[in-house]
Parts: C-alpha cells; structure tokens; sequence
C-alpha cells in the first residue's frame, strides 16, 4: 500500500468497511445473549451501576485531547501526499501526549469518584462502597483505557483495519465474557471491572505490537518538533471541545435518570439505548474508512473526495432504514421476547423514539467526517457547543413531565438539530455535494413518514403486513438508487477484498 492513490481506492475502501462491520457486530451479537444474563445475576440497580461507571469513564477519556482521530488525519495527509518520514514523529507524539493527559484524567478522576457516587448518584447504599471502589480501580487504569487510540489511529491512517479489528474483536467479546467468569465467584462489580481492566491491558499491549509490526517507520527514531506539536494540539484541541460536549449530552442523560428518577430507570433507558445505537455500527464502519481516505483525496483531488461522500451518504442509508423500521415496528414484542413484558412496559416507547433520532444521526456520520478532514473541526466544536443549553433545557422540562420517555425526546430533538447543521456545513465547505445533500434529505423524510406508519397500527399482524408493504417499495427504490453498474463494481470490489490481502 505505498502508492497513496491506493489508499482511496474502492477495493481497499470496501475491505476496511466489511471489516469494521465485523469488528462491530460480532461482539454485538454475543452481548444479544449474555446482557439478559447479566441483568438477571446482577440485578437492575448492580447492573445500572456498571453501566455508570463505564460512562464515567467513557467521559473522562475526553483527555486524549482528540489525538486518536488527530493521529488518523495526519498520518491520512502523510500517506496520501507520500511522506511517510513524518508518520514516526506523529505517531510517537501523540502516544507521548496521551501518557500525559491520560495521567492528569486519572488524578481528576480519582478526586472526584466519592464526591460522584455519595452526592450524584442515587447509588443504594449498600452499593456504595464497591461502586466507590470500582470508581478508583477505574481512575487508575484511564490512561491504558485511553491511550490504545494512537495506535489505532496509526492503523487507521494506512487503512489496515483488519488488525484494527482482529484486537477489537477479541477484547469485544471478553468484555461480556469476562464477567460471566466472575460471577461463579462474587457479584461485587469491582472484580467485574477489574477483568474488565487486564483485557483491555492485554488490547493495548496488542495494538502496540501490531503498530510496529505494520508501519516500519515506528521503529526509527522520530524526529520530534514543536511545530507538528502544536499543529496536533491546535487540530485536538477543536476536537476536544467536540469530545467534551458531546459525551456529556450522550451520557449525562443517564446520571440525570439515575439522580432525578432511580437507578434501575438508568437500565430502562441504557438497554434500549445501547441496542438502538447499535445501528450506528453502520455508519461508524464506513466513516471510520472514510474519514482518512476524505484526508487523503482531499491531498489530491477534490471530486474523488465528493464522490466517495455521496456513495457514502447512499450506502448508510439504505443499509440503516430496514433495521430501523423493523425495531421501530416490533420494540414491544422483541423487548418482551428478549427481556420479558414487564421490562417491555418501561422500555418499548423508549426504544421506539430513540430508533428514530440514531436513523437521522446515522445520516450525520458522514458529513461531520468529512467537515473535520477538511481541516474544520472548530465549526463541530461550535455546533455541540451551541447545542448544550438546548439539550439541556429540553431534558428540564421533559424529565419530571415525562420520565425516560422525555429524555428519550429530548435527545432526539438534539440529534436532529445536529444533523441538520453537519449537512448546511458539508456543503458549504464542499459545494459539489450539494445536489446529493439535497436528494438525500428528501429520501431521508420519506423514510420517516414511513417508520411513523409502521409504528401506528396497534394490532400486531397490521403492524407486520405494513412494514413488508414498505420493505418492497423501499427495495424498488434501492434499486433505482444504485443502479446495475455500480451494482456490479461493489460486487467486483466485494469479491477482490478478500481474495488479496493488502499491500
């Protein structure tokens, strides 16, 4: 894969794309069958209190200061203008900077765990003690939590996704086998976390070898500047505004049902949510190619660039609208089937309203990729900015009213509201996208209307019989939208990643 126009093309494109689906949804298929056992052994409060904890976090690794993605953009802009000289420096930087921030989020951290556990969060009181503990064990292992990103970044830059996602896979899977292993033993959620903890040390120390194994230049001894320091932090920085607005309207939803309602509540709304949000494998698959060829082509040529984002937009909608309308459709019954009715009751109408926003948001991958490797990350920094009064409103006046169903809502409404201004800024920024932002967008609302006549019908064999209607109209249209040539060029492309490995 020397050859920088190798790095855009639709073989190698296709290959990383199959791969981060793989790498998404077959942990995803085994927490299908594990989450139900863990919820029952542990309990709704046990169980929300995990999740709490992982979203603390989740957040706290906002102190990687957007190096993993700024590491991606600018090996992306190395490789694609052919001077890999400077991949070396830029990977070792960033993994320099990410020891230190990721040892300051761990003070942080550390500091204020009992202050979030006995005044925060509804944490029952007998399950307080551990939650604290587990709180620490986790402040001490942030900047292992943190710090794979560089080297996943490196990878990602060189589109070698399949070792990406060869580690990814395993320590998926670990994580919701891991504490299946300790449950035989204790229910405490320490030593849950603390398996937790060595399988994602065993993914970093993984990632690492792969790094100097598949980049050559990694084993030379960089050239540090303070230059392409401060042009790495200049880039992060926007990223981290980003990286720290948006996870706290992802996650602070959840403390806000954990405080406001119960603990238990935070399980009624996470696992819909967590399932909901898996559609976003979809979009992540695709973007996470994306987002470096976009670095790369636009090195070289602008159109290849537009072309790639309209097959891009395409692609995830057509892939995302089946599955949505089906979980749209079908929530109170699957939930029932998985989980039982009582938790169906809870969760259904939650379900429903959050396959809607993650449809629209699906849609939003694509140009807030493109924006950042345009070298625009301060206009999505600008935009969670402008949207945290908002969402934070929205959540006030909706929560005591309407309980997880408000939240559910409320997040909604932001990631619509996000959507929209990630496509105005696309296509400002690129003006060729504009026609098929705007084709797009109509597809999108019709898709809409046709989720909400999907949901209507209260009897479940009407329900059953509108949604196969839809599914043959939206496959006539499917096939309009790509036609026999391209048809054929994906299947070509599909065929060949597999036969040959990358170069």
């Amino acid at each position: 894969m020397n050859n920088p126009a190798n790095l855009t093309s639709g073989r190698v494109l296709t290959r990383s794309a199959i791969w981060n689906l793989i790498g998404e949804t077959a942990p995803f298929a085994l927490a299908l069958v594990v989450v139900p056992i863990l919820v029952h052994r542990l309990g709704a409060s046990r169980f929300g209190v995990l999740t709490l904890a992982w979203l603390t976090v989740g957040y706290f690794g906002l102190f990687d200061l957007g190096l993993g993605r700024t590491t991606t953009k600018f090996i992306a802009d190395a490789a694609g203008s052919g001077a890999r000289d400077r991949v070396g420096a830029i990977a070792w930087i960033s993994v320099l900077l990410m020891a230190v921030f990721g040892t300051i989020g761990a003070i942080v951290m550390g500091l204020v765990s009992r202050w979030l556990v006995y005044r925060v969060l509804d944490i029952p009181p007998a399950l307080r003690l551990e939650t604290l503990h587990s709180f620490y064990l986790l402040a001490i292992a942030l900047p292992i939590i943190i710090s794979t990103s560089p080297f996943n970044g490196v990878l990602a830059g060189f589109q070698r996704f399949d070792l990406i996602n060869a580690v990814r896979i395993g320590f998926g899977f670990f994580s919701y086998l891991g504490p299946l292993m300790v449950l035989p033993f204790s229910h405490d959620i320490f030593w849950i976390v603390a398996i937790l903890i060595a399988g994602r040390s065993a993914a970093w120390i993984a990632s690492l070898v792969l790094c100097l194994n598949t980049v050559p230049e990694l084993r030379r001894r960089p050239r540090l500047t303070l230059d392409l320091t401060r042009r790495m932090l200049r880039f992060g920085g926007w990223l981290t505004v980003s990286g720290v607005t948006s996870p706290l309207m992802v996650y602070f939803d959840r403390f806000l049902i954990g405080s406001m309602i119960s603990v238990a509540a935070v399980t009624y709304y996470s696992v819909p949510y967590n399932v909901v949000t898996k559609l976003w494998i979809v979009p992540s698959a695709m973007v996470g190619v994306l987002f470096p060829a976009f670095a790369s082509a636009l090195t070289l040529d602008s159109a290849r660039a537009a072309a790639l984002f309209d097959r891009g937009v395409k692609y995830i909608l057509l892939a995302v609208f089946p599955a949505t309308l089906l979980i749209a459709a079908f929530a109170p019954e699957a939930l029932a089937l998985w989980l039982g009715a009582d938790f169906a009751s809870h969760s259904a109408g939650v379900m429903r309203l959050l396959a809607v926003g993650v449809f629209v948001n699906c849609q939003g991958h694509l140009p807030y990729a493109l924006v950042q490797a345009m070298d625009r990350p301060d206009l999505t920094a600008k935009f969670h900015l402008a949207q945290v009064p908002i969402y934070f409103l929205m959540l006030w006046v909706m929560v005591p009213r309407l309980g997880i169903a408000g939240v559910a809502m409320a997040w909604t409404a932001r990631v619509v509201i996000d959507t929209i201004a990630l496509f105005i800024a696309a296509g400002w920024l690129l003006p060729e996208i504009q026609p098929q932002i705007g084709r797009a967008a109509l597809i999108a609302a019709g898709a809409l209307v046709a989720i909400g006549l999907a949901v209507m019908p209260p009897a479940l064999i009407v329900r059953a019989a509108t949604v196969a209607v839809i599914l043959c109209a939206f496959a006539l249209l499917a096939m309009r939208m790509v036609g026999r040539g391209e048809r054929a060029t994906l299947l070509a492309n599909l065929r060949l990643s597999f036969v040959f490995a990358p170069k």
